[in-house]
């Protein structure tokens, strides 16, 4: 996964910008529209009618091979086994129909796409509370965060959202790990003071990194490689599919594991659409949906290990253990709480905080 707001990248694509109009027009139709039916050939061979059949639009950035659109296909291949129905779906990739915010935008108002994976940053109209999900050192490990998303904890945020978005989260994929890019070693609390970072445009992000010794600044996300190539900063943060993607490792090629942030990417389904359906679909898709997140996050935080290793044994980056990662969490636990009931989500943390 690149970085959640990598958007920038896309955001110079005009090629696609008048492709996006030309589908939105055809798509842009009447919430009552949204879930299209379509005549289809006989179910079985010796049927005396047609049958109709049932189709949900999802979209999403990247192609066919990134763990988010292969947790989407999860997703419709599962809703398929659990729904002895015809359905069948319309996938948009590659940024077709925009971007994650404009998704969850179509999603809220029923209009053009059902279903996609969406950033909790996206969500924060409906939501103040939906950006902690993406809170520096939220989780402490990657089994804490899986326990997480196996419970009910983010329940609120998700209720939230159904309620004043219209959006329901039926699933959590994600498992991102993100650690520092750096041009030389840092180790403990001691190395990382005074680091010159580039961090997230959020303002939790800039407080975190504070708190933590570093200097972080705002940049742009696609001029981190020249910024540390250059001497502008000497360091970054991203997961280990921005940094093969990004190919950082050739200006950072010190990588220091912090695991400062596991990510969390809810599946999202259209509130409109799902009221529009079968009762047995609904109760298809809300299962497919748990299963694909549990799919998804799987996938993608194997992956992610498993690219870092690559590119180790490639001697394209060198991997080093933050030996100080307790003190990190001590540190910025005041700037979490603080953060935290700015968005009125003291309780959420505590939830959270609170599974062993």
């Amino acid at each position: 996964m690149i970085d959640s707001d990598s958007e920038h990248h896309h955001d110079n694509q005009q090629s696609l910008y008048m492709k996006r109009i030309a589908l939105l027009a055809l798509l842009l139709v009447p919430i009552a529209g949204v879930v299209s039916v379509v005549s289809s050939r006989p179910r079985h061979a010796n049927s005396s009618h047609q049958e109709t059949v049932i189709v949900l639009k999802g979209a999403v950035q990247f192609g066919e091979d990134h763990a988010f659109t292969r947790t989407i296909r999860k997703f419709e291949e599962l809703v398929e086994k659990y729904y002895d129905k015809p359905i069948r779906f319309e996938l948009y990739k590659n940024s077709e129909l925009g971007l994650e915010k404009d998704y969850f935008t179509y999603m809220s108002l029923g209009y053009a796409i059902d279903y996609a994976v969406v950033s909790p940053a996206h969500m924060s109209t409906f939501s103040e509370a939906a950006p902690l999900m993406d809170m520096p050192f939220l989780f402490r490990d990657l089994e804490h965060w899986n326990k997480t998303l196996q419970s009910d904890a983010l329940q609120p945020i998700g209720d939230e959202l159904a309620n004043k978005a219209d959006v329901m989260l039926i699933g959590y994929a994600g498992g991102g790990i993100r650690n520092l890019i750096v041009n030389r070693p840092i180790r403990n609390v001691q190395e990382l003071k005074g680091l010159s970072m580039r961090v997230m445009g959020a303002p939790i992000q800039t407080r975190i990194f504070q708190e933590m010794g570093a200097s972080p600044s705002v940049i742009a996300y696609s001029e981190v490689y020249n910024a540390i190539q250059t001497g502008v900063i000497d360091a970054a943060e991203n997961e280990a599919a921005g940094i093969q993607q990004m190919k950082f490792y050739e200006v950072g090629p010190e990588i220091s594991q912090t695991q400062h942030a596991i990510t969390v990417r809810p599946l999202c389904f259209s509130g409109k659409t799902f009221r529009g359906l079968p009762a047995d679909l609904q109760k298809a898709i809300v299962r497919a949906g748990r299963e694909a997140g549990a799919f998804g996050r799987q996938l993608e935080s194997g992956e992610d290990a498993a690219i870092l290793a690559r590119l180790e044994n490639e001697d394209k980056l060198r991997t080093h253990t933050f030996t100080d990662r307790d003190e990190l969490l001590r540190l910025v636990e005041p700037v979490q709480r603080a953060y935290a009931q700015q968005i009125n989500a003291e309780d959420l943390l505590d939830r959270i905080n609170s599974l062993r």
